[in-house]
C-alpha cells in the first residue's frame, strides 16, 4: 500500500516537472510510512544521520512544495507548531486541546461531506472553493484519564 502511494506521489511530481531529488523521495516516504503528523524538526532529526545533504532548510522547502502539490497539509496544533501529514487518502483531523496529539479520522462519509461542505460555502459565499481541511478539537482519552473527565 504505501509503495504504491509513494510511486503514484513521485508520478504527480514529475507530471509538474518538479525534479525529484533524492532528499524529496525520503522526506515522502518518511511521511507516507510514518502516521506521527511530524513537524519539520522532527522529520529532520529523525532522517539527518542517515541521509547525505539534508538540512532544516531542504526539510521545510521540500514540505512547502508538497503542500503546494496537496500531496501533503499542514496541521497547526494547540501549541502553535506546525506538523504534516500525508493526504495520499482523504481524512480529517481531531487534535487534543490539552497535549497536541492530533488523529487522523478515516471515514466512508468523509469526501460526501467534504464535498458539500466545500458546495455549501460556495453557495453561501460565492468562492471558488479550491479545498478544505476539517478539523475537531477536544480532549484525547489519555488526557481524560488523567485530567479525570472519564464519564
Amino acid at each position: 500500500m504505501a509503495e504504491a502511494e509513494f510511486d503514484r506521489a513521485i508520478e504527480q511530481l514529475r507530471e509538474n516537472h518538479v525534479r525529484v531529488t533524492p532528499q524529496r523521495k525520503t522526506i515522502l516516504n518518511y511521511l507516507i510510512t510514518h502516521h506521527t503528523h511530524p513537524s519539520v524538526e522532527m522529520i529532520y532529526e529523525d532522517l539527518k544521520d542517515s541521509v547525505d545533504n539534508i538540512s532544516m532548510a531542504t526539510v521545510y522547502n521540500t514540505l512547502k512544495l508538497f503542500v503546494d502539490y496537496n500531496l501533503v497539509i499542514e496541521l497547526k496544533n494547540g501549541d502553535g507548531s506546525t506538523h504534516y501529514d500525508y493526504f495520499g487518502h482523504p481524512h480529517y483531523h481531531v487534535i487534543c486541546d490539552n497535549c497536541g496529539q492530533i488523529t487522523d479520522v478515516f471515514d466512508p462519509h468523509f469526501t460526501e461531506i467534504s464535498k458539500e461542505l466545500a458546495l455549501m460555502t460556495s453557495d453561501k459565499t460565492g468562492y471558488l472553493v479550491t479545498g478544505n481541511n476539517i478539523e475537531v478539537h477536544g480532549i484525547c482519552p489519555n488526557c481524560q484519564r488523567k485530567l479525570h473527565l472519564n464519564r
